[in-house]
């Protein structure tokens, strides 16, 4: 069974139960429903369908509402075709059109008054930088721009801007809006769109909490790389954040494409170190939204994201609006599983460099050495959070890692973490119940044998996420 999971962002091209069942044959792990297309009306119905999936199938399967953040976005009625050297205006969506004095090509930007704030010389990139044009003339309500790059502009397209600073936050209106539809639904993760810090992060932690009550099914923030501002105070992030995604595509455009590579290695390594899930996205596959078969660049840029120990790899509009969604997640999951049979993923002892070790630190560092020294089957954790099994994760162990947990979300969430497979069992009151019932609940789904050793690591049943008290290696009986 491959470690790495496998994230697929839902669309078109797979939004059906029938289609969304494939995935989840074929590898998916977690469903990314992005609000940045489709209504409440369509993405609640996505949602409903992998509930009911997960609970026909059994299966943890985890939901991403990734909300869209302060994303500027085209606006044109027919699609046009722009070459290079042309001539095009740019406008915005505050300006009506009879106040325009213009002949030529036009299109427009989605927010409002942002043309008061892009200077002559700027750069505007349309569609992850597809298309590029240069502003060589300004006007109060227009820009004149030259193609450097053409293509057909098309409506509804991203835009990035990279050489202003617009003063706006990681959340929007519209971000507010979804925010609370999503939590209607019982979402397992909140992604959060152009994180430049980590108080915009704990500001939406507050809104959350504010209608989400109860704490054990609070869903859990991902914080998208993508700024300039976000690199600078990645520590910051990752120790705010629940998850984190290096979302390459608008890194590429806002930074120098040819440091991503290391960003990426970067942030997943402070990430493995924190304990703190990762996910590598964007264009991972992206000849398949047209091809039966990934590139074979591809297959190596799956393949290195596994050997820099990612917990996940994210499908985007391979699955969304694709030819052969089915066939990207099956790829993908070959290519993991391919990757991880090798010695390459393999995590160098000591790597972590636990210098100042937390009890938590302590506990699944022995346990990984107890792993190693009894050659056991298997770990067995009791969390009720994850955060337990996250610590057990980031040692990246060679075993299997069964997570036993009492809580239904937390069940779904551990979903995106390295290696876990979870299952739900019922309260227990002491520990010795914790293992019988636990072991019980492995036997029947056939993952251990008689006589097979396994590591258990268990705190006192119901305790907070600092409380890991035992290890101990335990026979199949």
């Amino acid at each position: 069974m491959k470690r790495t999971k496998i994230v697929a962002t839902i669309g078109p091209s797979t939004g059906t139960k029938e289609k969304l069942k494939k995935l989840i044959k074929a590898g998916m792990n977690v469903a990314r429903i992005n609000f940045s297309h489709g209504d409440h009306n369509s993405n609640g119905k996505l949602i409903n369908y992998i509930k009911e999936l997960r609970k026909e199938m059994e299966l943890p399967i985890g939901i991403i509402a990734d909300l869209q953040g302060p994303r500027i976005r085209t606006v044109i009625e027919e699609e046009i075709t722009i070459k290079k050297k042309e001539i095009i205006f740019v406008s915005d969506v505050s300006v009506e059109e009879k106040f325009l004095n213009m002949e030529g090509k036009m299109f427009k930007l989605d927010w409002p008054k942002i043309i008061a704030e892009i200077k002559i010389g700027n750069y505007i990139l349309i569609e992850d930088g597809l298309i590029k044009i240069r502003v060589i003339s300004k006007e109060k309500k227009y820009l004149k721009a030259e193609v450097i790059s053409g293509g057909i502009l098309k409506n509804h397209k991203g835009v990035n801007i990279p050489d202003i600073k617009l003063e706006r936050g990681a959340f929007t209106k519209k971000d507010d809006e979804d925010l609370k539809f999503a939590l209607s639904q019982g979402v397992d993760y909140i992604a959060l769109s152009f994180v430049s810090n980590a108080k915009e992060i704990v500001n939406v932690k507050k809104k959350i909490e504010k209608i989400v009550k109860n704490k054990s099914k609070l869903p859990q923030i991902i914080a998208k790389i993508e700024r300039k501002e976000a690199i600078k105070n990645i520590a910051e992030i990752i120790n705010m954040a629940d998850a984190v995604m290096v979302a390459r595509g608008d890194l590429g455009i806002e930074m120098d494409e040819n440091r991503v590579v290391i960003y990426q290695k970067e942030i997943i390594a402070k990430c493995l170190k924190s304990a703190v899930p990762v996910i590598v996205a964007t264009q991972m596959l992206n000849s398949m939204i047209e091809s039966p078969l990934p590139t074979r660049a591809e297959v190596s840029d799956v393949s290195n994201a596994v050997i820099d120990h990612a917990d996940a790899v994210m499908l985007s509009g391979e699955t969304a609006n694709g030819k052969y969604p089915t066939q990207a997640v099956k790829a993908m999951s070959d290519i993991i599983s391919n990757t991880e049979r090798s010695p390459f993923d393999d995590l160098e002892h000591g790597f972590l460099g636990d210098k100042n070790k937390s009890t938590s630190a302590a506990v699944a560092n022995s346990a990984h050495e107890l792993l190693k020294d009894t050659k056991a089957k298997a770990i067995v954790v009791a969390s009720v959070s994850g955060f337990t099994a996250q610590m057990i994760s980031r040692h990246r162990p060679e075993s299997p890692i069964f997570v036993m947990t009492n809580n239904e979300k937390t069940h779904n969430q551990l979903s995106l973490v390295w290696g876990v497979q979870s299952f739900v069992l019922p309260d227990c009151e002491t520990i010795d119940e914790l293992i019988d019932i636990s072991i019980k609940i492995l036997k029947t789904k056939k993952k251990v044998n008689l006589k097979d050793k396994l590591v258990i690591v268990m705190g006192r049943p119901h305790v907070t996420k600092e409380h890991m008290s035992l290890v101990k290696v335990e026979e199949v009986r």
